[in-house]
């Protein structure tokens, strides 16, 4: 298997946003289409409009994986206002939907945040970070953080995740799990207790 890390290519954003599905285990708190559908669009085009690398891990002509970061002081890699529409226009439609039942989950990463930044001063967040789920455990994500690695060395990054990902794979990387929080996510009534974390790492 010959994998290259390369440029996202635009044609693979959607098989992209559907890694995320699965990376995030969406269905957990949803199992209507329609909402599965929005929530994944809004969170890659989210991503996809702050960040400043975009590595994109290809076998062949395959998309395998897609990691972004956000780094401060660096140009944006897309600037598109027709996607920052997008990702408003959802924001505001999946608040209708969800009710705000997602607002606990938000706050709890800022608060997590506030006080990481204390006694730290962080270069930039990893917002995004999937595998194409039947290549797991190939090693895909492990070369798409070396090349991260490679480009941004010393800088210092962290991200949120939480106990519906597969946040162990962190725990085995040298990433530092900063800050722990349990919360319970309301959503139609379906009531979901997660695990928050916040890790973080020197590049």
């Amino acid at each position: 298997m010959t994998i290259q890390i390369k440029e996202l290519d635009k044609k693979d954003y959607d098989i992209a946003r559907q890694f995320a599905i699965e990376g995030m285990d969406i269905r957990r708190y949803t199992e209507v289409p329609r909402e599965i559908y929005l929530y994944s669009t809004y969170f890659f085009y989210m991503e996809l409009i702050k960040a400043t690398q975009v590595l994109a891990a290809y076998e062949e002509d395959k998309l395998v994986g897609v990691l972004m970061v956000k780094l401060n002081n660096e140009p944006l890699k897309v600037n598109s206002i027709w996607y920052r529409i997008l990702v408003n226009s959802l924001s505001y439609l999946l608040g209708i939907i969800f009710r705000g039942g997602a607002n606990v989950y938000d706050e709890t990463n800022e608060e997590m945040l506030n006080d990481f930044k204390k006694n730290n001063n962080p270069d930039g967040e990893l917002g995004f970070f999937a595998v194409d789920p039947t290549m797991q455990g190939k090693g895909i994500g492990t070369l798409l953080l070396n090349e991260l690695q490679k480009i941004e060395k010393g800088k210092q990054i962290y991200l949120f995740t939480d106990s519906g990902c597969n946040y162990q794979f962190y725990d085995h990387r040298d990433f530092i799990k900063e800050y722990v929080r349990e919360i319970t996510l309301d959503l139609h009534g379906k009531l979901t207790p997660l695990t928050c974390f916040l890790y973080s790492k020197v590049l």
